[in-house]
């Protein structure tokens, strides 16, 4: 049969009655009939899951990221929490360094015990005003001491072995005397330190003092 025979029976098909059709008519029928339904089933069917099954793992991909994220966040929570701990125990040390407003008069007595041990004379012992922070107060004390320079080493080697926090600041050195007199000057401020307590700190804040 050739292309031109085809297309006559092609147009001689009497779509009303099928049944008289010829072998190849009902062949190429089905055979479309089957590629309709194929097509069909995957627009109607097959696509929407296909679409479904692409936007569950794009949902996966997002979810595991997410999961990822906060896992990151829990193990670094961990360590803040680790760190945080750290600091408040450090913090707790340092501030067991500070003595409280009755313990300041015996810390100043310490610091004067350390300049007898040391063999300074002292010249001056001045308190200067109150200094406060935010949960703690400066104490500096002017001094004035005189002696040599093993003795002033000395001195500033035990004030630092207190178990309270002291510093010497302001440090000036002079000679004493005229001549080849070794004895030496010093002045400074051995400034310590300590907490405030609630009271203290409650009246520092803004409006404290404000009547209601």
């Amino acid at each position: 049969m050739n292309l031109r025979q085809f297309y006559e029976e092609l147009q001689a098909l009497d779509l009303r009655n099928p049944g008289v059709w010829p072998g190849w008519a009902h062949v190429g029928a089905a055979l479309l009939a089957a590629v309709v339904i194929l097509g069909a089933g995957t627009y109607f069917l097959i696509a929407p899951k296909h679409q479904e099954l692409e936007q569950a793992r794009e949902q996966e991909r997002a979810l595991r990221q997410e999961f990822e994220r906060k896992q990151s966040k829990v193990a670094a929570l961990d360590a803040y929490k680790a760190q945080l701990a750290e600091m408040q125990r450090s913090f707790g040390d340092m501030l067991k360094q500070l003595p409280s407003k009755s313990e300041v008069a015996n810390l100043l007595n310490d610091i004067s015990q350390t300049r007898i041990a040391s063999g300074l004379e002292e010249e001056l012992f001045q308190p200067l005003p109150e200094v406060p922070k935010d949960f703690y107060a400066e104490i500096p004390n002017k001094i004035v001491v005189t002696g040599d320079y093993h003795q002033m080493g000395q001195f500033v080697s035990g004030v630092a072995a207190l178990p309270r926090i002291v510093t010497i600041e302001d440090v000036q050195i002079q000679p004493a005397g005229k001549g080849a007199s070794s004895e030496l000057r010093m002045t400074a401020i051995a400034k310590t330190y300590r907490y405030l307590d609630e009271n203290e700190i409650a009246a520092r804040k803004p409006g404290a003092g404000a009547k209601k």
